[in-house]
């Protein structure tokens, strides 16, 4: 079992992030270890828990109890109800796991799901969601969305946005460095020497010649080119619509699309359970299920943690293939 734990933050008290947190732990005592940053009056009644100081102490604890390192809340956990007097808490338990990733204390953060409106109305958060906020936390760097599972791996250059804004902050700087982070984490976090890109069109056909959109043109196809002459392998720009059947995925290694649905779409249907939400471009391991709050199945003992499980799972395995790049 590996010494350092993975921080896995409780998200929204009010969804199912307690009770994945004393699933996966049911799941993987034996496996890896992880602490969770979090409320323990908001656990599920029959978890097992011992609080700890210090995320080395996680290891030890790991196989009898899950690793606790209390974070109090206002107010006790109100299933499918956030409060937003709690958002402020949610907030810190986040820049908690962030702080031990930074230092080097935990070999990953990962992340459950947060309620973003909660937060905006309890706290006053200004960011989209966790991936731009933990691109803040970490100094300002720019983070990239991927959504990973065995059948694909996506990332959206555009995250969360209206589609409305889509062409408009679609520009061959933003495209250039999505797709130059996301080639350097396959390299060291995934452990591949040569990744291999696909890249979609934004326009139905990829644009069919201009006939239903320039950005092809004028935009995409540059940047491709001009990463293809420094050695990229890269495929595009591509019609979206023949990109994600078998025999097109065994092509590649990753594609890269112009915005979040046209990315999570595919990813969502291959495999919506086991897909993990794995931020690129960070100093440290990031990820998180690939799923929300659930408040409308919280605290009915229904959720499901295959996603968490895998969340857990990819993080031990993107730190290890990372310190293994770094040796």
């Amino acid at each position: 079992m590996r010494a350092r734990p993975i921080a896995l933050t409780c998200g929204e008290p009010a969804g199912i992030g307690p009770e994945l947190a004393a699933l996966a732990w049911q799941a993987l005592r034996d496996e890896l270890p992880f602490v969770w940053i979090g409320d323990p009056g908001h656990l599920p009644g029959e978890t097992r828990y011992i609080e700890i100081d210090t995320p080395a102490a996680a290891a030890s604890v790991m196989p009898r109890a899950l690793p606790v390192m209390a974070h109090r809340f206002k107010g006790a956990r109100q299933p499918g109800l956030p409060q937003t007097q709690q958002a402020r808490q949610v907030i810190e338990a986040i820049e908690t796991g962030t702080r031990l990733a930074l230092s080097g204390a935990v070999a990953a953060l990962c992340t459950l799901p947060i309620h973003k409106k909660a937060l905006q109305d309890g706290a006053g958060f200004s960011f989209p969601g966790h991936t731009e906020f933990l691109g803040h936390l970490a100094g300002g760097v720019t983070p990239v969305m991927m959504l990973a599972s065995d059948a694909l791996k996506v990332v959206p250059v555009t995250i969360h946005t209206p589609l409305s804004a889509v062409p408009n902050l679609l520009t061959p700087a933003l495209l250039e460095e999505t797709i130059r982070i996301t080639h350097t984490a396959l390299r060291t976090d995934f452990g591949l020497a040569r990744p291999r890109l696909a890249v979609a069109g934004l326009n139905p056909h990829a644009g069919e010649g201009g006939k239903m959109g320039r950005e092809e043109i004028d935009i995409i196809a540059p940047v491709l080119d001009k990463l293809r002459q420094s050695g990229f392998d890269i495929q595009g720009p591509m019609s979206a619509d023949t990109m994600f059947h078998a025999p097109a995925r065994a092509g590649y290694d990753t594609a890269v699309c112009m915005y979040h649905d046209q990315a999570l779409i595919p990813a969502k249907t291959l495999d919506f359970d086991g897909g993990v939400n794995v931020t690129l471009g960070l100093p440290f391991i990031r990820t998180s299920p690939d799923h929300g709050t659930a408040l409308d199945i919280a605290g009915q003992g229904v959720a499901r943690a295959d996603s968490t499980i895998a969340a857990l799972r990819m993080a031990a395995r993107l730190s290890a293939s990372r310190q293994n790049a770094a040796a």
